[in-house]
């Protein structure tokens, strides 16, 4: 960046300097004269605590304690549960091990990269999402609001799961566990076990009817489930208690909820790989498919994991990274990051397939154990010939090898009479290949499982503390998303935006704890996220590539970080990543358009579930969702740009930043149009471009060349001659 390019046509006495390092290389000798120098603004005297005249106050915003407490907020906030029960599913579903090579090649061209880009304009900017873009370019500023609207909708339905993990933690406390064995149910004259239960499962049936009481539609709300309503407002509670500082009360959260979840997670694979079955479950996971991995499918499904495990376009990555130090090497931490969200993927899907894998197991051996007496019952019937048993086999301890021999021996021989012999081939891939994932996986694959570990309380208790753990540290980043850039803007309280953000969530969650309320956590999780996250992350590519420019960004980036980034990031942003993600958006659009809009719904007398479309008014639910998140780009757009509302009613436009306090800047300045010192009126300009920050040097001051980055707020303007009009500025 050239130290002393022109940027004004009228002649000025003093010499411009254009670089904020300029300014604080001389900053102890020439203090007192900077002090004097500041720009003065009147205001109407209205005791506004908010509007200072003069910023004679240090840097307000908070700061990490240390980079490891930063580093495990950013880890906390990407891996999330998706991490547990969604990456394994897809693993499961899309070839296997061959399914890690697209994810690895996607991790690298566009998780990495958009990563790197929400870290460098959060910590440059030093803003929240809303600040970040209006800074950028103000007809963008509705990408800021649209990502807050998403992280609010997540957020509903987010803790609603936090929620249900802190149910079935309480319930762990107890030998058996309650999901052990099907309930009796006692009449007048004998003791059955209960009909739901008994056609399902112990755990399908606790899930479905002690925890959630399901009904059997979305329109059936059936009023509010109690024992949930009051899981999700402990759930809220500790998301407002953990927030309610900001980063100074998280941060100290983060050493906790961060790691624990590896300490189960290390735990669990170590007693897995002790248990019958789980190498079995392991290999079944590893093994390649390589024919699939050429599915398109697979790597749109890929694409998608890639986008959203690392949580971009939500605006916690930016809040997060807003509290840095300006001179951090975020470039690390995006690689960092990006690397321990994928081997927690791949550490998440060994403990999952481990565990199932004994499941299967477990599963198999009773299958052989009852087909086993039918083909003992047969042979005594004489539908069966003793003569083709081999003489080895002993049914009352057969093994899995005898037992497929002698399957394959009577399927030979009563070749037309097998169909109706009802004998099962009990194979443990077939178990193993039941592909669940959410919900399915933890709340009844995976808790039933447990009920064949030894000592299964105590692993309960750890899988589910976990589960709450890994949810809460996503929580944070969504919270922080929404309250970080709202704070940064109409400078309002933290500690009681934090208490109305979370009871206004918590009042309105309440539709996802009816006995319907699983439904519309669906809808959301469907609809809510995935189309405008994709739309935002594509405007801020655009936005940074395009609008602002990727030379100057560039340039930006080597201010900051003190190297040039690798030439890669620039073909990246520029190319690669602008056409992958406009690709999976449209992808994801026909995916969605063949798919049906719907839900699977519990039927409680076939206890099973069934698929069942949205009526008309869920339809206007679904669609309002995905308008209501992306609405804002396009409002804010056409106010920005047609000049709706008047700059000088205090709005956004008019609004910069000076050493964390709002500084009015002035308004209908008059010139011509160079940058910031002529011509764009505060609703056509964003604050000051990265280098463009222009500054009047003190008269008499030596001539400054460079300085480390600086502690002071970007974004406000400085002038030695006070009676100097307006326009000049």
């Amino acid at each position: 960046m050239p130290k002393n390019s022109k940027v004004v046509k009228r002649e000025l006495d003093d010499e411009v300097i254009e670089s904020v390092k300029d300014l604080l290389s001389n900053e102890d000798s020439a203090d007192d004269a900077f002090k004097k120098s500041e720009l003065i603004v009147d205001v109407p005297e209205e005791k506004d605590t908010d509007v200072v005249e003069r910023s004679e106050v240090k840097d307000e915003r908070p700061a990490w304690n240390s980079k490891l407490q930063y580093i495990l907020a950013q880890v906390g906030f990407s891996v999330g549960l998706g991490n547990v029960w969604r990456f394994p599913y897809l693993c499961q579903k899309n070839g296997g091990g061959a399914y890690l090579l697209p994810y690895l090649i996607l991790l690298l061209v566009i998780g990495i990269p958009l990563f790197f880009l929400e870290l460098s304009v959060g910590q440059r900017i030093r803003r929240g999402s809303i600040g970040v873009w209006n800074y950028i370019s103000p007809q963008l500023g509705g990408i800021g609001f649209a990502s807050c609207v998403v992280c609010f909708f997540v957020a509903l339905y987010y803790n609603v799961i936090i929620g249900w993990s802190l149910f079935y933690f309480s319930q762990s406390f107890q030998q058996p566990l309650p999901w052990d064995q099907c309930p009796l149910v006692k009449n007048a004259s004998h003791t059955f076990v209960e009909p739901e239960c008994e056609k399902s499962s112990a755990t399908t049936y606790y899930w479905y009817r002690e925890a959630l009481n399901i009904s059997s539609s979305i329109s059936e709300s059936g009023g509010l489930n109690w024992k949930m309503t009051i899981c999700l407002l402990a759930a809220w509670v500790v998301v407002c208690l953990a927030m309610i500082k900001g980063i100074q009360s998280s941060g100290k959260i983060m050493y906790f909820s961060s790691l624990f979840p590896y300490v189960v997670l290390i735990c669990f694979l170590i007693r897995a790989l002790l248990l019958n079955g789980s190498v079995d479950g392991i290999r079944h996971m590893f093994t390649p498919e390589l024919e699939i991995m050429l599915e398109p499918k697979v790597w749109r499904e890929a694409a998608a994991q890639v986008f959203f495990a690392l949580g971009l376009g939500f605006g916690g990555v930016i809040a997060f990274s807003s509290y840095n130090k300006r001179d951090n090497n975020c470039h690390f931490d995006a690689v960092l990051v990006s690397f321990i969200n994928f081997f927690t993927s791949i550490l998440a899907t060994l403990v999952v397939f481990a565990v199932l894998g004994f499941k299967a197991n477990v599963i198999n051996e009773k299958c052989i154990a009852e087909n086993s007496e039918m083909i003992i019952k047969l042979v005594k019937m004489g539908n069966i010939s003793q003569d083709i048993i081999p003489h080895h086999i002993n049914f009352s301890a057969i093994t899995a090898e005898d037992y497929d021999l002698v399957y394959d021996i009577i399927q030979k021989v009563k070749e037309e009479e097998f169909p109706e012999l009802h004998l099962n081939a009990c194979q443990i891939e077939d178990e193993l290949n039941k592909a669940v994932q959410g919900t399915g996986l933890a709340f009844i694959a995976f808790t039933e499982a447990m009920t064949h570990f030894p000592a299964s309380p105590f692993w309960s208790v750890m899988f589910f503390l976990m589960l709450v753990n890994l949810g809460l540290g996503s929580m944070f980043g969504t919270i922080e998303g929404i309250i970080t850039p709202v704070v940064d803007t109409f400078k309002v309280r933290k500690e009681i935006l934090t208490v109305i953000c979370c009871l206004l969530a918590f009042c309105i969650g309440l539709i996802f704890v009816q006995r319907s309320g699983n439904y519309f956590v669906t809808m959301f999780d469907d609809y809510s996220a995935t189309l405008p996250l994709l739309i935002v992350v594509i405007l801020e590519n655009i936005a940074v590539s395009f609008v602002y420019g990727i030379d100057k960004f560039m340039e930006d980036l080597k201010d900051m970080l003190g190297f040039a980034p690798n030439r890669y990031y620039y073909y990246m942003w520029k190319y690669i990543s602008p056409l992958m993600l406009l690709s999976l958006l449209i992808a994801s659009i026909v995916n969605m358009g063949l798919s049906p809009p719907g839900y699977n719904a519990w039927m409680e007398d076939k206890a099973s579930e069934k698929f069942l479309s949205y009526p008309t008014w869920g339809m206007v639910i679904c669609i309002s969702l995905m308008v209501l998140a992306v609405l804002p780009i396009p409002v804010v757009f056409i106010i920005r740009r047609c000049n709706l509302i008047d700059d000088s009613s205090g709005n956004l436009a008019s609004v910069t930043y000076k050493r964390g306090r709002v500084l009015k800047e002035p308004i209908n300045l008059e010139g011509d149009d160079a940058s910031l010192i002529h011509g764009k009126i505060s609703s056509e300009m964003s604050s000051p471009n990265f280098g463009k920050n222009i500054y009047r040097k003190q008269s008499g001051s030596p001539t400054l060349d460079t300085a480390p980055n600086g502690r002071y707020g970007i974004g406000y303007l400085m002038a030695d001659m006070p009676d100097m009009p307006e326009s000049d500025l």
